[in-house]
Order: C-alpha cells, then sequence, then structure tokens
C-alpha cells in the first residue's frame, strides 16, 4: 500500500478473530516501531509481547482494579477499563512498551514513544493486522510491571493486534482550517 493509503485507513480496532499472530509478524511490526524517530535518538521504548493466559491476566489486573473503583480516584469518572480489557481478552497479542524511569525525559520519552506507536499501528495496517493503541493499562503500570519483573522501569502503553472482525468508519476528525492557522512576520 502507498503510504497515505495506509494512513488514511488506519483504525483503532476493538474485535478481532481468534487467529494467532505468527511471531515474525509481530517482530515484522515491531521492528517499525524500533524504526520511529525520537528525541535525542535515546529510543526509549522496550517491548514486552505478550499472548494466552498471561496477556489475560493483564485484563484480568485491570477488571479488579476498576472494581475497586482505583482509576476512578484518578480521573474522577468512569473510564474505558471494562471495554478494553475486553479487547485486551480478545486480540491475540498485547505490547507492552516501557521506557526507562527519568523524569528529565518524560516528555521527550513520551513523544518519541507515540512516533513509535504510530509506527507500529501503521505496519500494522499495511500487512492488513488490526491494532489498539491503549492507554487504559496505565492504571495497572505498578502490577503489570511488577507481574512482568520490570519494575525498573515505567510501563508507557501497550498495544493490542490481531486480525480485525470489524471494519469501521473513520471517527470524524476536526477540518484543518479549524486547528491551524498561518501567520507572516
Amino acid at each position: 500500500m502507498e503510504l497515505s493509503e495506509v494512513i488514511k485507513k488506519r483504525r483503532s480496532i476493538r474485535k478481532f478473530k481468534n487467529e494467532k499472530l505468527g511471531k515474525s509478524v509481530v517482530e515484522d511490526i515491531l521492528n517499525f516501531g524500533r524504526l520511529a524517530p525520537s528525541a535525542k535518538n535515546k529510543q526509549p521504548w522496550y517491548f514486552v509481547v505478550l499472548e494466552d493466559d498471561i496477556k489475560n491476566k493483564v485484563a484480568d489486573l485491570m477488571i479488579e482494579n476498576y472494581k475497586r473503583g482505583k482509576e476512578k480516584e484518578k480521573i474522577g469518572f468512569n473510564s474505558s477499563v471494562l471495554q478494553t480489557a475486553k479487547v485486551i481478552f480478545e486480540a491475540p497479542i498485547l505490547v507492552i512498551i516501557f521506557r526507562k524511569k527519568d523524569d528529565n525525559w518524560i516528555i521527550g520519552d513520551n513523544l518519541s514513544i507515540g512516533a513509535c506507536v504510530e509506527n507500529i499501528c501503521l505496519r500494522a495496517t499495511d500487512l492488513g493486522i488490526g491494532s489498539l493503541w491503549i492507554r487504559d493499562i496505565r492504571y495497572v503500570s505498578s502490577e503489570v510491571s511488577k507481574m512482568l519483573n520490570h519494575e525498573d522501569l515505567e510501563l508507557n502503553c501497550a498495544v493490542c493486534l490481531g486480525i480485525p472482525n470489524e471494519s469501521p468508519k473513520q471517527r470524524l476528525r476536526k477540518n484543518l482550517k479549524d486547528i491551524m492557522e498561518w501567520r507572516n512576520l
């Protein structure tokens, strides 16, 4: 596919077919994430690929946390945690993305990881694989870090991957004229 077509076709997929993805396909997708630009070329991402029971344990942690009301204390309203946990159960692959703990680089690392995740989602689209960028995993970041023996790292976000079982329409986007302006000196 041409890059412009891939960008236009990329969607957040929340329904996946019950089909495994091969290790080489997942590694190919993550390799494109690795090629993303990063602030000062730090390449702050570290990927942990989860399948099967260990992936489902992450979703279970999210549900347990939700039932205890932990994220409500942080954000003040009901979130999409239960729906996100359902997607994690259904997707064959969950990629956890960590970064080194470094308060001086929070913004730079987060921007860099955003570029990395976009590359992951675009490569997945190019291969006919569905993806979902997940922020809700942050509510259980310490529990997941501990479960995966990566308490030395900070959990940034996650991405679900799998064969899509839906073809959602593109969500409404703001018009370019409403979000930009030209200025002359």
